[in-house]
């Protein structure tokens, strides 16, 4: 058997392996088409927005100062927009007075606007001035067409450098990437200040630097007066970049002005100013902080670390454990990623080693979680096959219960047994479908009576049952019940003689007529989950228990069906006539303990002249010859044979 359940074992232990194997494979091609829908790469990249802004980066030192349009300024100028090209043309006088290397302009220049001050903003720009320009995709059903506004020929003439300030957006609308233009705003601000670096990386993701004013960042009227509004040397030797920049950042459901989404945006819901955006370009060129993201073979070659990784955490099962090891796998792989970046400069997405994780994990846990259902749905139905449905439910309900240890209750103990069985199967000895059909037929109905009234059957031992009632449940009436149990497990035995009895007829020969013995007894004992490790049952134990074995038994010496320890026949004494039969002295004990049993019919001076019958036994006052027992033969029928049973006795003793 031993042998057999090892092999069961193994074969489900291979069973589970190869299903987390299919799973692990249909994992890996699910992410591979997955990773082809845009929705896909956009997750991603919102993942590359948390990942590269946790640590709350800042601008690096020496960066660009900003000189914001912001509403301070709309406000101390008081002069319509657009301001006149005159206006910028003082700025960037005051600008290069202060020190400054490097000016961009972040304003559109396109138009020519009153001559003189277009004039006065040529005689101002040099080559150490960058102005905005703009590219533009004009896209209808006849045909795409590109626009690029540029500045004014004269004011390029004069020595001013373009840049184009346009941006690429992700399909949600964020900036994560430095621009594609061999001649962008901040690529020609870099190689104007000589930081620019032998090759633009273009495309790869930017690293943002704090939300909207993370930049050191000053009003336009102030920088009209750096000496009088500012700290001295403020601009020296530093790339200013002169933008809208309002100072209440918008809302991102809002919009607004030359005003973007960046990854910073998850955390705040603002917007950022196109000017802070094009220092932050800058602030990647300058340093080489832009992030590479990685190739499609490192990507899968982590997406299957990952399947492995949660192949090896489910390898042996699923639990509480394997939720803690997912979680702290999750957090790890997130942590790698940041690590990458922040490192190495390279975007390694977790989202495909997360899915890849999670998928498996939580698959074999759903598999696990149904196997454990149906193994459950099994275990119940065996179960409720000898204990009671309420203990079924119960272990259903809370399995911890299944564990050595009892307790200490009152329970009604029934034992009961078949007369002269083992005559029967000797009979049968030849034909063992026959013997194993009748006891068969004969358990069935006897257990289904004892679950039927509340009890729990302990064992079955041959054609013996063994059952008992207040555990695990309590039972106020556990008595009443067993009894009720034992009067009803005898009609099903005379049910059944009556079937066999008929079946005997039909096929020509004697019938099988089976007689049960039953002995009940309450009293404490211990209840509960009892064996070894490896195998245990729902079983009690006692003195109390012993009694009632006893009492079954003896039930044939006395020529009744049915006998009832002292406590059970006072506590069923209100609802059944419950007589005494004699004190017996059972093995392991030195007290004679009374015995009862349960009569249907009969009236009160019957009942005493019983009770005067057994005060004469115990006297020793009793003759073989004395009429009192063909009296009472007719008036307790049901205990003529008991009477005769005792005559019988007195007899054998020489009692005259």
């Amino acid at each position: 058997m031993r042998a057999r359940d090892k092999a069961r074992h193994a074969r489900q232990i291979r069973s589970r392996h190869l299903r987390l194997l299919v799973l692990s494979l249909t994992t890996l091609i699910a992410i591979s088409l997955l990773s082809r829908l845009p929705a896909w790469s956009l997750l991603e990249l919102r993942s590359f927005d948390y990942l590269s802004t946790v640590d709350d980066p800042r601008p690096p030192q020496g960066g660009p100062v900003i000189v914001a349009i912001d509403e301070p300024s709309l406000a101390d100028i008081n002069a319509q927009w657009p301001w006149p090209r005159s206006l910028h043309a003082e700025l960037i006088n005051q600008l290069r007075a202060a020190g400054a290397r490097v000016i961009g302009l972040d304003i559109i220049m396109a138009e020519p606007s009153n001559p003189d001050n277009d004039a006065a903003i040529t005689r101002a720009v040099g080559p150490d001035v960058v102005l905005a320009g703009d590219e533009t995709l004009i896209e209808t059903p006849q045909a795409s067409q590109l626009i690029r506004a540029t500045p004014l020929p004269q004011l390029t003439e004069a020595g001013a450098v373009t840049g184009i300030a346009s941006i690429d957006l992700s399909g949600d609308g964020t900036f994560r990437r430095i621009p594609g233009y061999q001649d962008g705003f901040a690529a020609m601000l870099a190689k104007a200040a000589g930081v620019a670096p032998e090759a633009l990386p273009a495309g790869r993701l930017i690293q943002t630097f704090g939300p909207a004013r993370s930049y050191p960042t000053v009003s336009y009227y102030q920088a009209l007066d750096p000496k009088g509004l500012l700290p001295p040397d403020y601009f020296k030797g530093r790339v200013v970049l002169v933008g809208l920049s309002l100072q209440n950042a918008p809302a991102i459901d809002k919009g607004g002005v030359d005003a973007f989404a960046t990854p910073y945006t998850v955390h705040t819901g603002k917007l950022v100013s196109g000017v802070e955006i094009q220092a932050t370009i800058y602030d990647n060129i300058r340093g080489g902080l832009s992030i590479a993201e990685a190739r499609l073979p490192t990507v899968a070659a982590c997406i299957l670390i990952s399947v492995l990784l949660a192949a090896a955490t489910v390898w042996r099962s699923t639990g509480w454990l394997t939720v803690v090891t997912s979680a702290a796998a999750l957090l790890a792989f997130a942590a790698v990623s940041a690590a990458g970046i922040r490192l190495a400069y390279v975007f390694v997405s977790p989202l495909g080693p997360t899915v890849a994780y999670i998928s498996v994990v939580f698959g074999q846990a759903a598999f696990d979680f149904a196997e454990e259902r149906r193994n459950k749905r099994q275990i119940t139905r065996a179960f409720a096959q000898y204990i009671s449905p309420d203990l079924v439910k119960r272990l259903s309900s809370d399995p911890t219960q299944l564990k050595l240890g009892g307790e200490r209750r009152t329970l009604s103990v029934l034992f009961s047994d078949v007369r002269g069985f083992t005559t029967i199967a000797e009979t049968l000895k030849d034909d063992p479908e026959q013997l194993t059909g009748l006891i068969n037929r004969l358990l069935t109905p006897l257990s289904d009576v004892v679950m039927d009234h509340g009890g729990t059957i302990d064992k079955y031992m041959g054609d013996c049952i063994m059952a008992f009632w207040n555990a695990p449940l309590d039972d106020p009436d556990h008595a009443l019940h067993a009894v009720r149990a034992s009067l009803a497990m005898q009609a099903a035995i005379s049910r059944l003689n009556g079937q066999l009895e008929r079946e005997a007829a039909t096929l020509g020969r004697k019938p099988h007529v089976l007689k049960m013995g039953v002995g009940i007894n309450t009293g404490e004992c211990i209840v509960g989950n009892m064996g070894s490790t490896r195998r245990f049952d729902y079983s009690c134990l006692g003195d109390s228990v012993n009694l009632a074995s006893r009492l079954e038994g003896a039930s044939k010496n006395y020529g009744v069906a049915l006998l009832l320890g002292e406590e059970t026949a006072r506590l069923v004494t209100e609802t059944y006539i419950v007589v005494e039969l004699d004190r017996i002295i059972v093995k392991g004990r030195t007290v004679p303990s009374p015995i009862f049993t349960v009569v249907h019919k009969a009236d009160a001076e019957a009942l005493a002249a019983h009770q005067a019958f057994i005060e004469a036994k115990y006297a020793g006052t009793l003759a073989p010859s004395d009429l009192v027992f063909d009296t009472l033969a007719a008036d307790i029928p049901e205990l003529a044979g008991y009477y005769a049973v005792i005559r019988d006795a007195l007899a054998a003793d020489g009692k005259e």
